[in-house]
């Protein structure tokens, strides 16, 4: 599978609660239940107003269903290419 980076305008989430975050990712692992195997979140970063998702897909198709689905918008989809950290530099 591909490895996808998401960004998600949504105004406002830096503030939410974690009974609001918790409710977020419930309502996104619904929507990935209905696509299968196809589509898994890995891990989300959350700023004032945008998340940056990371998803593992077979192709983009399946993000932007996944937005469809959850109703969180994917204002921007990046198939990520490559990894580095410090660790990289040896």
């Amino acid at each position: 599978m591909k490895k996808y980076l998401i960004e998600r305008e949504i105004p406002g989430v830096g503030a939410f609660t974690p009974d609001q975050l918790a409710e977020a990712a419930k309502v996104s692992n619904a929507a990935l239940a209905q696509l299968g195997p196809k589509v898994q979140w890995l891990e989300s970063h959350v700023t004032p107003d945008k998340t940056f998702c990371v998803y593992l897909a077979e192709d983009e198709a399946l993000i932007h269903e996944h937005s469809r689905l959850s109703g969180f918008p994917a204002n921007k989809v990046t198939e990520i290419g490559g990894v580095i950290s410090p660790a990289t530099a040896g």
